[in-house]
């Protein structure tokens, strides 16, 4: 261990020029108990955890591992810092054969390893990268099966340009990466890293068949079907997961890899572009926003940029504010209660900040007074839904909203998940219904519970369900993990009555800008799906 702090913090990071900012050991962490009169004890292997992080300067510019099938003729560059060397001591490989081998993979060249750092980073600037998927635990093959599996794609790997057997090539667990590029750069990409003698060879191509494929002088070494691949490659997870969580839930995620999933889509009602609020621009003082929180909400920042972005002067205000009577809420038309963990959740999602308001006179009194005014809207997100689904008693027409209770998955859940905009009154989704968009979703209690099954089939039918979990069908979802709450009918948004009072699970304020959603569709330009919903906010006061 010490040798390895020392070769880290002394020999390599000085060369590459960057230090390690937070580390931890594992030398002396031990835990004693004493059972049935005995003292028992488990001291923790040997390990060492190096955090690290770095600035990126564009998010647009970031790589993953999913392969795009879309752009035509690609290919797959296999870029080899190792050198052949192809030790397999340490590996996974040898793992599965109880063998611990005797040379490990090894850094050669901390210059090397700069050197191809810095051709990546001006690769992927210009525009020549389409994926990228480091080589590590697993060695090449569980790059490529991963990078099979992200893009939904079959690949056929060809090792006629690797020198030694095929075993090592594909297991070892040297230092590597695979890149995804159009057909016609891959010459100047390979002429990029030959410029700093780092080996860079085809290693695949994109296959149709949708299995995965080992050719080497011809022979078809392996044959496989991706799906195949990909459950094998999540069983071990499953089988935690099973233990850990909600059997049930893993199961139904476990079994869904069996269908061919068509991944995520989008479709809308309404032109994205399109800013409704720009008629409002010039027209006075900008609409008051009270963006309220309480202690341990922390989703006031996004919520202030959305609502700022769509023309809202925001105010932060904060539950202690109107409980001292610094600030009253009928000099606002808006109000949102914004995510986090209230209370940290000990009273119940969003109960015990409800109980704030509730059980104080000032505080119950204003809230329901901007309640009943006919010129306000108020939201609610994630733990803001909840508290205001516990105020339903003083929301003018949400009588049959239902609370939201510990997730079926018994997980705290954060996905990016499909949901359905369903046509209600909402005034914050108007001209949105139809539309199935993705958003962010991130609760630990986020699962719809009504009184009874007729309150809730009474609900469903009353047009006050605003979004619905969607599976990448296009089926309303109540299977996991495309309902990741377990909610009945997929709901995770309701409205009220009126549609000024509008309550989600999801996060659209985290996704209002295009470039924070974790896929979006290429023909997207700044503005995301969900900026409309504040837009409607702003032309509704107007």
């Amino acid at each position: 261990m010490f040798r390895t702090v020392q070769a880290i913090g002394e020999e390599l990071c000085p060369k590459l020029g960057i230090s390690i900012p937070v580390g931890k050991d594992s030398m002396s962490m031990r835990t004693t108990w004493e059972e049935q009169g005995q003292e028992k004890s488990v001291t923790s292997p040997l390990s060492l955890v190096i955090s690290a992080f770095a600035p990126v300067s564009d998010v647009r510019k970031t790589l993953t591992p999913e392969l795009r099938s879309d752009l035509g003729d690609t290919v797959l560059l296999y870029i080899d810092l190792g050198e052949n060397r192809n030790r397999l001591g340490g590996s996974i490989l040898a793992q599965t054969y109880s063998q611990l081998g005797d040379t490990p993979a090894d850094l050669l060249s901390p210059e090397k390893l700069k050197a191809f750092f810095d051709a990546i980073q001006a690769a992927n600037q210009s525009g020549e990268l389409i994926a990228y998927h480091d080589r590590s635990d697993g060695g090449l093959m569980t790059t490529l099966a991963e990078m099979a599996f992200a893009g939904n794609t079959g690949i056929r790997i060809c090792l006629d340009e690797q020198p030694g057997d095929a075993l090592s090539v594909l297991f070892n667990e040297e230092l590597g990466a695979v890149v995804q590029v159009l057909g016609d750069r891959a010459a100047s990409f390979k002429q990029r890293f030959a410029d700093i003698a780092i080996p860079v060879s085809v290693i695949a191509t994109l296959d149709d068949t949708d299995g995965i494929e080992i050719y080497e002088d011809g022979d078809c070494l392996f044959s496989s079907g991706r799906t195949e691949l990909l459950r094998r490659w999540s069983e071990t997870s499953y089988e935690i997961q099973a233990r850990r969580d909600n059997e049930g839930c893993a199961r139904q995620e476990f079994d869904g890899l069996f269908f061919d999933n068509p991944g995520l889509s989008t479709a809308l009602s309404y032109d994205i572009n399109e800013d409704i609020a720009a008629p409002y621009v010039n027209c006075g003082a900008r609409p008051r926003a009270a963006i309220l929180r309480e202690q341990g909400v922390n989703g006031q920042m996004e919520m202030a940029a959305a609502f700022d972005r769509a023309g809202f002067e925001t105010v932060d205000v904060h539950m202690s504010d109107i409980l001292a009577g610094r600030i009253a809420l009928d000099s606002f038309k808006g109000l949102a209660a914004c995510g986090g963990f209230s209370y940290g959740d000990v009273l119940g999602a969003g109960e015990g900040w409800a109980k704030t308001v509730l059980f104080n006179p000032l505080a119950r009194a204003q809230f329901e007074q901007f309640f009943h005014r006919p010129d306000t809207f108020t939201f609610g997100v994630c733990n803001g839904c909840q508290m205001l689904s516990n105020l339903k008693s003083l929301i003018p027409g949400a009588n049959h909203w239902p609370r939201f209770v510990r997730n079926l998955s018994e997980q705290f859940e954060a996905r990016f998940s499909l949901v359905r905009v369903e046509k209600s009154p909402s005034v914050l989704l108007a001209d949105m219904a139809g539309s199935h968009v993705p958003i962010a979703i991130a609760h630990g209690e986020g699962r719809a519970e009504f009184a009874s099954s007729l309150d809730q089939e009474t609900f469903d039918g009353s047009g006050a369900v605003a979004l619905r979990f969607l599976d990448n069908f296009l089926e309303i979802a109540e299977t996991y993990p495309a309902n990741p709450n377990g909610s009945p009918l997929g709901i995770t948004g309701v409205t009220s009555e009126d549609g000024r009072a509008t309550i989600m699970m999801p996060h659209p304020e985290r996704v209002f800008r295009t470039v924070t959603n974790s896929w979006h569709p290429d023909d997207w330009e700044e503005d995301g799906a969900w900026l409309r919903l504040f837009r409607n906010a702003r032309r509704f006061v107007d």
